[in-house]
């Protein structure tokens, strides 16, 4: 009763969070259209350069917030990288200068990283045979989360509009916090938790990098992570620039936003029940071809139709890919280091979220639809490397179980 408890605590946090923060950054180049930048150009860099700093800092400052973690307990780290966002969500409804956004948006790299540390906290609270059910409950709710926020968001802009948006996003975070502080209960992972054993040698980075297909698993996941993050600076002026009434920009790019994450989740669900008929390397494969043919749609597109018609195969094939390859490092992983792994798979995740935006901002100065052609072309060198460099995929139908020995 007490693991679903937890497992409920962390999994309304997540969905809760990452509904917050689509509610309003999705919408961050109109907001900066409202603060006086006119160009579009211009709000495209500015959009990239405040959405790709947040994750930049995050990736650099997550192993000192993981050690604390470790050190003080994981329940009071999520409950400080929530209430940040309490703070900076609430400070953008008053900016009055696009630097302001950016600077805010670096306080809040300094303090996130709450996605992660849910993962880790279902994972600890997770009876014996369960932690891969609770990781995937939780990753379905940070999926299933900005599937609806952008919708929401986009309601709400119309309705009081974007800088009272983002006060409504500071009360989800508000309320994630009041949830996980009264709801998830740290002595139980405590209890459950077995005494350490001296370590005959520290596993270091170098070691864990060194298992098989685990550099090939996280370059996917970057890439993953590098084209879905892609559309934040772009897809509200892309839009706009195919003919769409400016009074309906945000209540499209949000239903866009929203089906992409919606059916990014339905390839997250029905993974696993492919990866009994499949290898993940296969599965990967398949999705970074079907994703790439699904963006050259976008790459084509002369209406708003031809984004809602392959939008949905690009969901589901991000989610499908991105599964599998964590699917896969995780395979061969033993589980006594599984934590440094996911650590270093969670950098690659960051460092394409946080690049993406930046050079897809400083692309669309030139051209909007040259953002979704390097989007076509990464994901299919990213089929091609797979399929040449995957390897023996035996390893990735069985998670592995030998320990070795652990970090200090």
């Amino acid at each position: 009763m007490g693991y679903r408890r937890n497992l409920f605590a962390v999994t309304a946090a997540s969905f809760i969070g990452f509904m917050g923060f689509t509610l309003v950054m999705p919408f961050l180049p109109l907001y900066f259209h409202q603060l006086g930048v006119a160009d579009v150009g211009r709000v495209a860099l500015w959009s990239g350069l405040s959405l790709g700093v947040t994750p930049a800092l995050t990736a650099m400052l997550a192993p000192l917030w993981g050690r604390l973690a470790d050190r003080f307990g994981r329940k009071i780290m999520i409950e400080r990288s929530l209430a940040s966002f309490i703070v900076v969500m609430a400070a953008m409804a008053y900016v009055t200068r696009p630097w302001h956004v950016f600077a805010l948006r670096c306080v809040q790299g300094l303090f996130a990283g709450y996605g992660a540390l849910t993962l880790t906290m279902a994972a600890d609270s997770a009876p014996k045979g369960k932690m891969a059910q609770a990781i995937g409950t939780v990753q379905t709710a940070q999926r299933l989360g900005p599937a609806m926020g952008p919708v929401l968001g986009g309601t709400v802009a119309a309705l009081v509009g974007l800088r009272q948006a983002f006060l409504v996003a500071a009360g989800f975070y508000a309320f994630a916090v009041l949830l996980v502080f009264f709801t998830y209960d740290e002595s139980i992972v405590r209890a459950s938790r077995p005494e350490a054993k001296a370590p005959d040698r520290a596993v270091t980075f170098r070691d864990v990098l060194a298992f098989e297909n685990f550099l090939l698993m996280a370059l996917v996941i970057f890439c993953f992570q590098f084209v879905d993050r892609s559309f934040g600076p772009v897809l509200p002026l892309y839009v706009g620039q195919l003919g769409t009434d400016a009074g309906r920009i945000p209540l499209i790019s949000g239903l866009l936003f929203s089906l992409a994450a919606g059916t990014g989740a339905l390839g997250h669900h029905y993974c696993a029940w492919m990866l009994k008929r499949r290898t993940a390397a296969t599965l990967i494969i398949a999705a970074g071809t079907a994703g790439a043919v699904s963006l050259l749609g976008y790459v084509a597109a002369n209406d708003v139709r031809w984004l809602f018609l392959a939008t949905p195969f690009f969901g589901i094939a991000l989610g499908l890919g991105t599964t599998a390859a964590y699917t896969a490092a995780a395979a061969v992983i033993p589980a006594n280091v599984r934590g440094t792994g996911f650590g270093l798979l969670t950098t690659a995740s960051l460092i394409g979220l946080a690049v993406s935006p930046v050079i897809c901002g400083f692309l669309a100065v030139s051209s909007l639809r040259a953002v979704f052609a390097l989007d076509v072309l990464m994901l299919g060198a990213l089929a091609f490397a797979v399929q040449r460099f995957g390897g023996n995929e035996q390893a990735t139908k069985t998670p592995a179980e030998e320990p070795v020995p652990e970090t200090v």
